[in-house]
């Protein structure tokens, strides 16, 4: 059964399987919603509405996600992010990041450059194994623009760009 599809057909419905399971409780929302009676009806548009939010966050996951077979492995466990590669790494809370930048002249790829509180950096290449769960680490970042990492992330500038930085309170 695992010959059935080729590999790269394979590879592209496990990319989009969000989007696709987000397709499919819609259409199950929609099919009571438009032919239920009493409160089925009502439950149907709820589904309908929890099926396209979770396919617009399935469609930026996609935007975000890259091939995986860079530099280095990302790991986020109980908001801790760490990097291990082969030329440097670290580890970071994720309530210490100060800034996160984007640097496409990083080598060996275009990197993400988090900096925390006491100054550290660390550089995570955008293709490192596991760095697809950082989205979810930069989407909680408080008034970050999620719209706006992607679109940097399509178009690669030519210069390291400052996605979002944390406000510094006043002491007065």
């Amino acid at each position: 059964m695992s010959d059935f599809l080729r590999p790269e057909v394979r590879a592209q419905l496990w990319r989009w399987r969000e989007v696709l399971l987000a397709a499919i409780v819609t259409t199950l929302g929609l099919w009571w919603a438009l032919g239920g009676v009493g409160i089925t009806v009502w439950l149907g548009y709820i589904i309908v509405l929890i099926g396209v939010g979770w396919a617009v966050a399935g469609f930026q996951r996609v935007r975000f996600a890259q091939n995986g077979d860079g530099p280095g492995v990302v790991q986020i466990r109980e908001r801790r992010l760490a990097y291990f590669g082969p030329l440097d790494g670290g580890v970071i809370d994720v309530e210490d990041l100060t800034k996160l930048e984007l640097d496409p002249a990083s080598y060996p790829e275009p990197s993400w450059i988090l900096t925390g509180v006491g100054g550290q950096l660390i550089a995570i290449p955008i293709n490192a194994k596991g760095s697809d769960g950082l989205f979810d680490v930069f989407a909680a970042l408080p008034g970050i623009k999620t719209d706006t990492v992607l679109d940097v992330l399509s178009r690669t500038p030519n210069a390291r760009v400052t996605l979002w930085s944390r406000s510094k309170p006043l002491l007065h």
